[in-house]
């Protein structure tokens, strides 16, 4: 949240206290508003891309399609959970599970050769773009 020249701190104590009951509240200038709209506007939709992928890769694997799509829901809020509560870098936490010569390695391999990193960058990046574009000047 941003409160705008009019706004008092009491009003942002009343607006944080009103969404922070349904979730988190952040203050930042309005400068970022855009940037913030390509990450935690639109990045709910790349993380339901990332599930809807990772259970078709599980049934391309062999599992049964209800199955991959708990898997994959139930594994993309278990790391959200352990990188929001821990105190690490999600590069160590990758790191921690990664054994060498190991399953999760051979993924992030394949992950690596198609520019994951890069394309989640991209895709922020042309949303916060576009929230720009659709501002009004």
């Amino acid at each position: 949240m941003s409160l705008g020249g009019a706004a008092t701190e009491q009003d942002g104590e009343l607006i944080a206290t009103l969404f922070g009951s349904i979730g988190k509240i952040w203050k930042a200038d309005e400068k970022y508003f855009d940037a913030i709209t390509g990450l935690s506007g639109s990045g709910p939709a790349y993380i339901f891309l990332a599930i809807e992928a990772l259970a078709d890769g599980g049934v391309a694997a062999g599992l049964p399609r209800d199955l991959a799509l708990s898997l994959a829901s139930q594994t993309v809020l278990g790391a959200a959970t352990m990188a929001s509560k821990s105190s690490k870098h999600p590069g160590q936490l990758k790191d921690d599970v990664a054994s060498p010569g190991g399953t999760t390695i051979a993924g992030i391999h394949e992950l690596e050769k198609s520019g994951f990193r890069g394309i989640l960058m991209n895709a922020v990046v042309a949303a916060a773009k576009r929230s720009k574009e659709l501002s009004p000047s």
